[in-house]
């Protein structure tokens, strides 16, 4: 089971979803209860540990996003040079 740190501290938000499917709702009682947890703590979990995941993605894209961009020309000459 994952451990998700949440802030206790202060008020809790609601949130209401309409319209899921009765599929997805099945599937996830289903992985609620192999956990052994609630419904609404699984979907608690699946939302932080999306949330977290894409803040770990901006981590590791955040270097990439920095270097310099070369134009094809630019690599084709590099590549004539051979410093590709």
């Amino acid at each position: 089971m994952m451990s998700i740190p949440f802030d206790t501290r202060g008020n809790m938000a609601t949130i209401t979803i309409r319209n899921v499917p009765d599929r997805l709702v099945d599937r996830i009682k289903g992985l609620a209860e192999q956990k052994g947890v609630s419904m609404e703590q699984e979907i608690r979990d699946m939302l932080q540990h999306y949330v977290q995941r894409g803040a770990a993605i901006d981590r590791i894209c955040r270097p990439w996003d920095t270097l310099p961009v070369q134009t094809a020309s630019q690599l084709q000459d590099g590549n004539k040079q051979g410093r590709a």
